[in-house]
């Protein structure tokens, strides 16, 4: 092993220790074994979706406690193990480990931060990358038009990759207008409150009465879904991105068999694991893309962030967003 000793120390992480109950316990650092890296935790992004749906024991999670959370982690090797090769003691990296103090993270699923991108930003990797896999699902073609339902940081990052990809118009729905406000920012040409406007009149107009070549669902509410399918137009494709937390009932001759409609889960454990290819790349592959479009601009994190607080706050973190989804998008913790 390389780099200081970290065995003997404490840190600290999130547990979730039973539903709706959020504390930070302490925990024994353990050394890196071969072929890992120890890392200092500098930031870590909740996701707020699945995070609080575990948290909350909604359907399709686990429903066990105690449960550490998160798997947006940014910081700095501190230690190598033995047999490691491409990292070195103060390189910044990311990886998909929990909100904690100090991770252990196998070699081959570390990723090295690009030089100009901070930590906070950075820690954008693992949604960003969830999200570009649900758009490469989608196959948009340069002019098709693209309506993502659901503008939090899953669909707000959609958003912004249908867009790269070539989608226009692009549509962006909520019930929040800060949210709708944020689409309009990153790129959206139309930003609709259904609780405001008929959508699928407002939709029919927008596409000269044809319906949406691609929706993107990234509410994760299973009765969103019917809305989705009724958008969408002749041919059109329905990517389910957000994982919904409960049963939809839906008439598939009328929504889904008469219009051709294809309807494509994308949750991002659906992934080829060694090798990229058309329309499914790796996890590795898309977090590099992701990390390389932040650096470059070309993906904005940095307005998403609505909030950094202490790892100590994590309690009132995630009371925000439950309870106040209308005013938080993303929430960072800070471990330094």
């Amino acid at each position: 092993m390389k780099g200081d000793t970290y065995g003997a120390d404490l840190g600290k992480r999130i547990v979730f220790r039973d539903v709706g109950l959020v504390d930070v316990e302490d925990f024994e650092v353990p050394e890196p074994k071969p072929n890992e890296v120890l890392v200092r935790t500098v930031s870590t992004l909740i996701s707020p979706g699945t995070e609080t749906a575990f948290l909350m024991a909604l359907p399709n999670t686990s429903g066990r406690f105690p449960q550490h959370p998160g798997y947006s982690n940014a910081g700095v090797v501190i230690s190598v193990g033995d047999s490691v090769s491409r990292f070195k003691v103060g390189d910044r990296v990311v990886s998909y480990r929990e909100h904690a103090s100090h991770v252990t993270v196998p070699e081959e699923d570390t990723q090295r931060i690009p030089e100009s991108v901070p930590y906070d930003e950075a820690t954008f990797f693992a949604l960003g990358s969830i999200a570009l896999q649900g758009v490469r699902k989608a196959g948009i073609e340069l002019g098709e038009s693209v309506l993502v339902l659901g503008q939090g940081l899953v669909g707000l990052l959609a958003l912004q990759h249908a867009g790269l990809s070539g989608g226009i118009p692009l549509i962006a729905v909520d019930l929040y207008e800060n949210r709708l406000e944020a689409s309009l920012n990153l790129g959206a040409d139309y930003a609709l409150n259904p609780a405001k406007i008929d959508l699928e009149r407002e939709i029919s107009e927008i596409t000269g009465g044809k319906g949406v070549n691609v929706v993107i669902e990234a509410t994760g509410n299973p009765k969103v879904i019917p809305t989705a399918l009724r958008l969408a137009g002749r041919f059109g494709r329905v990517v389910l991105l957000g994982s919904p937390r409960g049963l939809t009932e839906v008439n598939f001759y009328r929504e889904v068999h008469r219009k051709g409609i294809t309807v494509v889960g994308a949750h991002a454990s659906v992934r080829p694991r060694y090798e990229s290819f058309k329309g499914f790349w790796t996890r590795r592959d898309d977090t590099a893309l992701v990390l390389e479009l932040i650096k470059r601009g070309k993906l904005r994190v940095r307005d998403l962030i609505t909030r950094k607080l202490r790892f100590t706050d994590a309690k009132e973190a995630y009371r925000m967003l439950i309870e106040s989804k209308g005013e938080t998008l993303g929430i960072v913790l800070e471990w330094k």
